[in-house]
């Protein structure tokens, strides 16, 4: 936030500005810090029409890759802590971020270490980010493990994106046939089936249909809107509940077709997660713990921590995948074995995440080439049937 200030120099001159802190006591030390002595502070006063509206402010994914990467270049350029995150606050274009940098750096100036102060703030530093800055403060090698860090985050970041991505154009295909879809039933087949009522023929079981559907959906919408929202809550309170969520991602990685994509996305998430985490120095135990937290699938999760288990007790990490092969294909599982007979399990990891991303994207795109086709062709067997409805008594009409 921004303070209006008031303040005097050592040579007893009246000085007044707007500084940025992330509170009042900030902004005062801060402005000590300049030699300054306040005299008075106030809130800058923003007109309602000039304030942002927090829901678009959100810190989004991109926001921490960005911040990751900054921070790795200033650190490894051997610029302060304090200093750098000050930097990064003041070029931050994300009010809320900026707010959340500021703060971390005061922390950070206040002696708290660097991995606890972004602990402070956990939906936007995860454990595992928290986790991998703590081990480079450990090791004295925190610029190479942000290093590490922002190049993860960025790969992360990449891959989600071509995902979302790919799906747009099926998306928006759908949702531009669901609105001419609802354009033909409020306001077509209500004025054919006036005008097919007056000639007093028989109308095809096609037609009926369409309008029988017509006639319910435009009287009983809102049941069927007030149907969809139940539904929408009831998928949410099952998706949160612990059994429910146990239940799903069984049910995503058994889907015919779908399971095995599901099963590399996961795999290939594991595996870079993993890899990153002992690159920066972390022992295999405390990283397969931060892993299971954050590998997304209730499957994956339960198997790192049978494995959590069985490595505490002295066994290889491959012997007990092996004993999941349905979750673990046997490249995985050999090219673990190689990382450790080789003691480079890192980069045996860092090998298989490759190999899965790029057969995910490969997947992916003959799944989007063979889906739009199919989407297009069933959409207009939709719009075909409609269309034949309408038509239909009309061609008896003139028969007649």
């Amino acid at each position: 936030m921004k303070f209006n200030y008031q303040a005097r120099t050592r040579e007893g001159q009246i000085q007044t500005g707007v500084i940025e802190a992330s509170s009042r006591e900030a902004a005062i030390l801060l402005l000590q810090k300049y030699g300054l002595y306040v005299t008075f502070l106030e809130v800058t006063k923003v007109p309602f029409y000039a304030k942002k509206i927090e829901i678009f402010q959100r810190i989004s994914s991109k926001d921490v890759v960005v911040f990751s990467r900054q921070l790795a270049i200033m650190f490894k350029s051997n610029v302060p802590v304090v200093e750098a995150l000050q930097t990064l606050s003041e070029q931050t274009k994300n009010r809320n971020f900026k707010e959340k940098i500021l703060k971390i750096a005061e922390k950070v100036e206040g002696g708290t270490p660097l991995s606890a102060s972004l602990a402070s703030d956990p939906k936007i530093f995860s454990p595992f980010y928290t986790n991998m800055v703590k081990s480079g403060e450990a090791s004295g090698k925190l610029s190479e493990v942000l290093g590490y860090l922002a190049d993860h985050l960025e790969r992360e970041y990449n891959f989600y994106s071509k995902v979302i991505s790919a799906m747009i154009y099926p998306v928006f295909v759908f949702f531009v046939f669901l609105s001419i879809l609802t354009l033909m039933i409020v306001f077509v087949i209500p004025q054919l089936s006036q005008i097919l009522g007056e000639t007093g023929q028989e109308l095809p079981r096609l037609t009926k249909l369409v309008i029988g559907l017509s006639s319910f959906l435009r009287r009983w919408w809102w049941v069927f809107i007030l149907f969809l929202l139940g539904l929408g809550i009831s998928a949410f309170k099952f998706l949160r509940n612990k059994e429910g969520k146990k239940i799903v991602d069984k049910l995503f990685l058994k889907l015919p077709l779908f399971g095995e994509f599901f099963k590399k996305i996961y795999l290939s998430r594991l595996a870079e997660n993993l890899s990153t985490l002992i690159s920066s120095g972390l022992p295999i135990v405390r990283a397969l713990e931060i892993t299971g937290e954050i590998v997304g699938n209730d499957t994956y999760k339960t198997i790192i921590l049978k494995t959590l288990d069985g490595v505490k007790r002295g066994e290889p990490m491959s012997l007990i995948f092996l004993r999941y092969s349905e979750f673990f294909p046997p490249l995985f599982i050999q090219m673990t074995v190689v990382g450790e007979r080789t003691g480079q399990l890192d980069s045996a990891l860092m090998n298989i995440v490759n190999f899965y991303q790029k057969d995910v994207e490969r997947t992916l795109d003959s799944f989007i080439s063979l889906l739009e086709p199919t989407l297009i062709i069933g959409l207009g067997a939709i719009v075909a049937g409609l269309v034949m409805s309408i038509l239909l008594p009309i061609y008896r009409i003139g028969m007649f």
